[in-house]
């Protein structure tokens, strides 16, 4: 078997192959004697028909399984030999096969990307040397007191915070809103809609207009959409709004007490108050973890660059653009707003589809210089803990997984996060007072 290999691209190679007719011949005499001993043809026992009526009725069959046998036979070996990192499948084109000849076919193959790892032991990084305070506390302690609010009526005008429960018709350009934008109506007329006198709730601007009314009172709101509105022939428009405060309603949050803490499964107040700081504490560390792994990320790719291979670009580009439209569909966004913003959306995604797969193929050499393995043990225990959030039987899970080629997935996220915890182990790590960016919000309450 003869072998050459071309370069077409730094991630694309030509491999040429020749079979010599010796072994083309061989393999067509094997697959005929395979195909004889199963043939059933009228007349003859199985086995015991006659090799050229055999040859007559299956020829096209047997051309094409000594093709298939030959070639696949032929492309393992040839990777094998050149020593190619082959990735996905090879576009195969077939040059010449017959019997009494040599095979000849090409193969066009997308192969792993050859660099130099740098040096990716004592990266660089800084950690914020934040912690908890009381009043982180405290803020977490008062959104937990908004979850819990009540809301009485005032005979007041309208003041900051409050909620006005009102009646409205709109118009832009001087037209009913639905005949802007037909699928607005709620934005056209609604009747007792409340509204929270804050600057950026409803539509920017509209709860300004209303503070100082009272019950009764009536006023005209003028709006401007902003550029991004949510609905998209609005954007940029002026809108006009005739309302009619209808009540006054005033927030009143519970107290901070015992009967809070009880509301929220705790004992008491101090039980309540420690189980909120532990919580801030443990969404902390998650948050600096997260954070510091992600330098350490970035601290690799940017020493070293490399071409990437086409197709892993694409379809990771595919898998990104999935994932935001899937994002954006889950927070509201409507259908024809992603459409217009799709140039946007595949420019991001394809540079951070280039960035994943850098990743990957960096993480991936590295795990091999450092011999990091993974075992069955801890694949099984991931399969059994993604079962368990997506609230399936583990076996059945499993079984998906398999279906889809989908443990894969499972492999390459276990070895991506011992190396990155490998990378971290050997970072130099110099911890820096914070910056004023905010502690986390309040996580979900474990008072327990």
């Amino acid at each position: 078997m003869n072998v050459t290999v071309e370069s077409l691209a730094p991630c694309k190679k030509l491999m040429r192959v020749e079979i010599d007719a010796q072994k083309v011949d061989e393999t067509f005499e094997a697959v005929t004697k395979d195909f004889r001993r199963e043939a059933n043809l009228p007349g003859f026992r199985p086995g015991k028909a006659p090799k050229e009526m055999v040859l007559r009725k299956y020829e096209k069959d047997i051309q094409d399984e000594t093709k298939r046998k030959l070639i696949s036979e032929a492309y393992r070996k040839a990777v094998e030999e050149q020593k190619l990192d082959v990735l996905g499948q090879p576009d195969i084109e077939e040059i010449q096969f017959s019997r009494g000849q040599p095979l000849q076919f090409a193969a066009t193959v997308e192969t792993a990307p050859e660099f130099e790892l740098p040096d990716y032991k004592g990266l660089p990084i800084q950690r914020e040397l934040r912690t908890v305070t009381d009043a982180d506390v405290e803020r977490a302690l008062n959104l937990l007191r908004e979850q819990r609010v009540s809301f009485t009526k005032v005979e007041r005008p309208v003041q900051s915070g409050d909620i006005a429960v009102v009646n409205y018709a709109g118009t832009c350009e001087g037209k009913p809103i639905t005949e802007i934008a037909p699928t607005a109506k709620g934005l056209t007329e609604q009747k007792h809609f409340w509204v929270e006198a804050t600057p950026n709730s409803f539509i920017p601007g509209f709860a300004d207009q209303l503070m100082g009314a009272k019950a009764g009172d009536k006023r005209t709101v003028t709006v401007d959409f902003p550029a991004d509105f949510v609905t998209p022939q609005l954007a940029g428009k002026k809108g006009s709004y005739e309302v009619e405060v209808v009540e006054v309603k005033e927030k009143v949050l519970p107290p901070l007490d015992e009967a809070l803490a009880k509301a929220y499964g705790a004992e008491c107040l101090e039980k309540l108050q420690a189980g909120v700081r532990r919580d801030l504490e443990n969404e902390l560390k998650f948050k600096q973890d997260k954070t510091l792994r992600t330098e350490l990320v970035r601290a690799l790719l940017g020493r070293v660059n490399f071409e990437l291979p086409e197709t892993a670009v694409a379809q990771e580009t595919r898998n990104v653009v999935y994932d935001l439209v899937q994002e954006n569909t889950k927070r509201g966004v409507p259908r024809q707003v992603i459409e217009q913003q799709k140039e946007q959306i595949y420019s991001a995604a394809t540079h951070n589809a280039k960035e994943r797969v850098k990743v990957q193929f960096l993480l991936q050499k590295i795990a091999e210089k450092e011999d990091i393995k993974i075992s069955q043990e801890e694949i099984a225990k991931r399969v059994h803990h993604l079962a368990g959030m997506y609230q399936i039987p583990a076996d059945k899970f499993l079984k998906d997984l398999q279906k889809r080629n989908g443990l894969i997935e499972v492999y390459d996220q276990i070895m991506n996060e011992k190396v990155i915890d490998f990378l971290q182990q050997n970072a130099k790590i110099e911890d820096v007072p914070p910056s004023s960016a905010p502690a986390p919000d309040a996580p979900a309450v474990n008072p327990s």
